[in-house]
């Protein structure tokens, strides 16, 4: 008996009872518990970077008075001006009727647009902005009653609260939908996969319930770093690809062993001291993976980063110890429920795989070189990619809200996402701040590149001013990136800068995403070197080869090249844009290229785990390299393709969801994993492998002290008196 996965699974086996209810009562007992500890949610003060986080710390410490959600009603004439009457009739009408709904406080008076053909009426949400959302439909059923009564002109709403209203229930309700959805994809894939109803369960069972147990765990965590309200969906994605995999594998094996003729206690040894060792190795490599997140020092990818390591360990602890023995007590009888059609008995990859992979190796050089020219062409349009912060482009296109986003936004450049420059000092009044103030508008008005409307307002005690000023451009696009470095470099060392005793600062959606970005750019060489240095080293103490170790990660990263070079192709270049129903954009948002590295790399090294683990065992066994390729993709290629399944269904749920950004990430991880589990694992991994030869397992001399870690299970007269000894 070697390595603690079996015997893990040995002592699960023989105490088959408690390790079943030791689970349960684990599972229930976090959730139970973390009931009464509480999630602690990240608040508006844990996000921010830089210039703009300080800002937005300042202004919440200061004691402004709260501020309900800020609403906006656009009223437009393509054929006459605002002066008109039908236009003046319009603006009253919204005026009296949203003050009727008795919901929002006073109107303001109409800002006229620099052509004269529209005028903006601002106000806010009474109550508490972050549930505004739930008070906002009267007033949005009120704007959209005069504008049935004026067809001939142009009247929406948009703002804080509509938007949460429209986007946000949208959203939620496609992320409930895409989380009761998963479950019975993967469980449909998995009944394809094995054929048997008890079989294709245990996987999403077991998976799930350590999606609940690491929740309950993450309730704990977010006292020591809050959580934002999407980790959750994130560890279900996470949780439902990496527990159904351990599952899959070690599932896979013990039916394989039993076919082969062992009993069912050898059967089930064999697939701990196997599979079992590559699940362990494999939820370690994922783990290092996600805490690369860490090294962002931000919010949300820390907290992203603790769900999902959280996650993956639990579904690792429930593969090597509850897994074990639910197969152990269920026997043959894991195979109850036949269905009729797709229950096999033969084991393997079947005969396609096999005269596939006939044909790979029989020519590894041109099959290497064809995969290699493959994943370059996806690749190619990576050399181009750019990143932007998330704004009104990212939303659905064809939904009301960004149709009246972009109208405003065309007609008061800079009104939907303006500048908020936060100033401190010991005061912010008398006569030398109003001419400082008077000044910051002239100069920032004679730039052309920032705008009306100008406002400032200052805290109770007098020592922070808030002044907003609108941006050129989307609020996301290059035009409005330099409105911010004119305010930042110009206009603000000419005026507010040197006001007495003040730290001057800009915070807003601009500057928040240009503070974003900086600080990822910064983060994103440490966490790539963080993961590619620890993936190698953990490669190369399992595997004992450094080739193996280099390999792993160069084919990880071709395969997160790929994915991409099809971002770029599909969001930044407008491919299937009606399809997919977005609007194409200058960039990909600006977190997704390292979320989708180190998610990628992660689920991509669990698969290499696998299938090199298979291969290393029949090497061990004393095959040749060559033979050891075959029978080894061959023996994993049936469950490695189940998984890819499992994987690309849930993941593309993601592009259904209304947001270009959740859009992006679907459509990344589903192709990528597409990619990884055919032209990577079925061609380029035994291509290479083949051309190798024996020189797949060199390692140097002076790393000889690393441990010896035997990837196949002892035969011989000694192992089977060991393994009777365990029997159970």
């Amino acid at each position: 008996m070697k390595g603690i996965a079996a015997r893990i699974a040995v002592w699960s086996a023989r105490h088959r009872a408690l390790a079943i209810l030791g689970w349960l009562v684990f599972v229930i007992g976090v959730t139970v518990l973390s009931g009464q500890a509480g999630m602690v949610e990240a608040g508006s003060g844990d996000f921010g970077n830089g210039e703009s986080g300080r800002a937005d710390r300042i202004v919440e410490q200061a004691g402004f008075p709260e501020q309900g959600a800020g609403e906006m009603v656009i009223v437009t004439s393509k054929t006459a001006t605002v002066d008109s009457p039908p236009v003046q009739a319009a603006i009253a009408e919204v005026t009296r009727a949203v003050h009727d709904t008795g919901a929002t406080e006073p109107v303001s008076a109409p800002l006229t647009s620099e052509d004269g053909r529209s005028a903006l009426l601002t106000f806010a949400v009474r109550g508490d902005p972050e549930t505004a959302k739930d008070r906002i439909q009267p007033v949005l059923a009120a704007v959209a009653a005069v504008q049935r009564a004026h067809p001939d002109l142009y009247i929406a709403e948009a703002g804080d609260a509509s938007g949460d209203k429209l986007i946000g229930d949208e959203l939620d309700e496609g992320l409930n939908r895409l989380s009761l959805l998963s479950i019975p994809v993967t469980l449909g894939i998995l009944l394809v996969a094995f054929g048997a109803i008890v079989a294709a369960l245990l996987p999403v069972g077991l998976a799930v319930t350590a999606v609940v147990g690491a929740v309950g765990l993450l309730a704990y965590a977010s006292h020591l770093a809050p959580a934002v309200d999407t980790t959750m969906h994130v560890m279900l994605l996470v949780g439902l690809a990496v527990g159904v995999d351990y599952c899959l594998f070690y599932i896979r094996r013990e039916r394989d062993e039993r076919r082969n003729g062992a009993d069912a206690h050898r059967a089930l040894v064999i697939a701990a001291q196997t599979s079992g060792r590559s699940i362990w190795v494999s939820g370690l490599t994922v783990i290092v993976a996600m805490a690369g997140m860490f090294l962002t020092r931000d919010t949300t990818f820390v907290s992203f980063a603790i769900g999902t390591i959280l996650v993956v360990a639990t579904a690792v602890l429930g593969s090597l110890t509850v897994l074990p023995a639910l197969l152990s007590a269920l026997g043959d009888r894991v195979d109850l429920g036949r269905i009729p059609g797709l229950y096999r008995k033969r084991a393997g990859g079947g005969r396609v795989w096999s005269a596939f992979l006939r044909l790979v190796l029989k020519r590894p050089l041109i099959s290497a070189v064809l995969a290699v020219a493959a994943l370059g062409a996806l690749a190619a349009p990576a050399l181009d990619l750019r990143t932007k912060g998330e704004g009104v482009e990212d939303l659905s296109p064809s939904a009301p809200i960004t149709q009246a986003f972009l109208a405003i936004q065309a007609a008061f450049p800079g009104g939907t996402g303006p500048a908020v420059v936060v100033v401190k000092a010991p005061a912010v009044s008398g006569p030398g701040w109003d001419g400082a103030v008077a000044e910051f508008k002239r100069q920032a008005l004679a730039t052309g590149q920032l705008h009306e409307p100008v406002t400032v307002e200052v805290n109770p005690s007098g020592t922070v001013a808030m002044i907003s000023v609108g941006l050129s451009g989307t609020g996301s696009d290059r035009a409005s990136e330099d409105a911010l470095a004119a305010l930042r470099r110009t206009v603000i060392p000419a005026t507010l800068g040197g006001y007495p005793g003040a730290w001057v600062g800009v915070t807003g959606d601009t500057a928040g995403s240009k503070d974003f970005n900086d600080q990822l750019a910064d983060s994103m060489p440490l966490v790539f070197g963080f993961v590619l240095g620890l993936a190698f080293l953990l490669l190369l103490v399992s595997f004992r080869s450094v080739v193996v170790a280099v390999t792993g990660v160069v084919l990880n990263l071709l395969s997160v090249a790929a994915a991409y070079g099809m971002l770029v192709f599909v969001f930044q270049y407008g491919h299937f844009e009606s399809l997919l129903d977005f609007r194409a954009a200058d960039g990909i948002t600006n977190w997704m290229p390292l979320f989708l590295f180190v998610i990628l790399f992660g689920l991509s090294m669990d698969y290499h785990v696998f299938v090199v683990s298979r291969i290393r065992e029949g090497h061990d066994r004393g095959l040749p390299t060559r033979q050891a390729v075959t029978e080894g993709i061959t023996a994993t290629a049936g469950v490695i393709t189940s998984a890819a399944a499992v994987m690309v269904a849930v993941f593309a749920l993601f592009a259904t969801l209304p947001l270009v950004s959740t859009k992006e990430l679907g459509v990344g991880l589903a192709a990528a994993v597409l990619l990884d589990a055919t032209i990577v694992r079925a061609v380029l991994l035994p291509a290479t492998m083949a051309l190798l030869g024996e020189r797949n397992w060199w390692l140097p001399r002076w790393l000889n002290w690393l441990p010896q870690v035997s990837h196949d299970v002892p035969a011989g007269p000694s192992a089977d008196r060991e393994l009777a000894a365990t029997r159970f």
